[in-house]
């Protein structure tokens, strides 16, 4: 999950303590968690079965979690495209009893540099389990508007599609600023985003491009239809 580290302000979250590795843990070399499954040879596939495996485990604890980032999306229908990592939306809260869930599955656990999202290995994958979403907490709401979806054939509970394309707007910044992911549903997002610079240009193009009505108006006709 990308979230731009240079427009983030450091300093540490409340309810988050600093987490190692555990006791004897390695922190140089692979980690490899979940040692008794072997890792897929195809890489969209082995991220499927990390995510697969990481959403079995904290279901079976009963964490409170939602599934995020291109997984989510292929969950949701999208391509089997997926990314570099796999991502888990958790509550700042819960960040310390979610990281002793996985590393008691066998998994390691660390903190890296960015304050936003702890980081585990599985299936030789990196899983990112994220407690802050485009610079906002993640909320016991967010998590509740989930939907539980099947992630090839394990149900879990996967972030709703608008706050999947809400965090990539709000997350746009001058170093990232894909507008291709989120034209799908433009109109919640101008109401959530609009004022943001970033998001505004974005609707802007749009409306100058004629894809989209400006704000306020009924929408138009296309020009070939009016008189």
């Amino acid at each position: 999950m990308r979230q731009p580290a240079d427009d983030h302000a450091p300093g540490s979250r409340a309810g988050v303590s600093e987490l190692r590795p555990a006791a004897g843990e390695a922190v140089s070399g692979p980690r490899h968690g979940a040692p008794h499954e072997d890792l897929p040879l195809d890489r969209n596939q082995a991220i499927l079965q990390a995510a697969k495996q990481v959403g079995s485990i904290l279901k079976k604890a009963e964490q409170p979690f939602a599934l995020a980032g291109s997984v989510a999306v292929y969950a949701h229908g999208g391509t089997q495209n997926l990314q570099h990592d796999v991502d888990f939306c958790i509550r700042p809260e819960d960040a310390d009893a979610v990281a002793a869930t996985l590393r008691e599955a066998g998994l390691a656990v660390y903190t890296p540099p960015e304050d936003w999202l702890l980081k585990a290995d599985c299936l030789g994958q990196q899983v990112d389990l994220i407690f802050e979403l485009a610079h906002e907490p993640v909320t016991t709401g967010l998590l509740a508007r989930a939907g539980e979806l099947s992630v090839d054939s394990v149900l879990m509970p996967v972030l709703a599609p608008t706050d999947l394309l809400r965090g990539l707007l709000a997350a746009f910044s001058e170093h990232h600023c894909d507008f291709g992911a989120v034209l799908p549903i433009w109109e919640a997002l101008r109401r959530d985003c609009g004022d943001a610079p970033m998001p505004a240009a974005l609707f802007f193009i749009l409306e100058r491009l004629e894809i989209i009505a400006p704000a306020g108006s009924a929408a138009t006709a296309p020009k070939e239809e009016q008189p």
